[in-house]
């Protein structure tokens, strides 16, 4: 089992094209641990915003009436990927692992595999 920084590590060193990796609570919007970022990806404000998108699908998942979980969610930009993993489990509630990804270096379905191997290694 990993701890939090040492997953969050993991994320950005194993993965292809990662820029910065994040473990955030969506019931408050914060960072629980950040790694990488930058001057153009600024991690803490990217948990938050987020949070948002997140909070926005599960509503509208909840006015469609759809009984579903949300595995990831996927925002395309134009220089890069940016991937939304919810945990899972009962101890996990409310919680999600954020991915930004270079787009030229990245290989979205390996990116999306590895980030479950990470989650089911993470411990919280």
């Amino acid at each position: 089992m990993a701890n939090t920084e040492a997953a969050l590590k993991q994320a950005t060193t194993v993965i292809d094209g990662a820029l910065g990796a994040a473990l955030v609570d969506y019931s408050s919007g914060m960072a629980l641990g950040t790694v990488g970022g930058g001057k153009d990806l600024d991690l803490t404000v990217a948990a938050a915003g987020n949070t948002d998108v997140v909070r926005a699908k599960v509503r509208a998942m909840e006015l469609l009436g759809m009984k579903d979980e949300i595995e990831d969610i996927l925002i395309t930009l134009g220089n890069q990927y940016h991937l939304i993993r919810l945990l899972k489990g009962r101890a996990n509630n409310g919680l999600f692992l954020y991915l930004a990804l270079d787009k030229s270096r990245a290989n979205l379905a390996m990116a999306r595999h590895q980030l479950m191997r990470i989650e089911a290694e993470l411990e919280v």
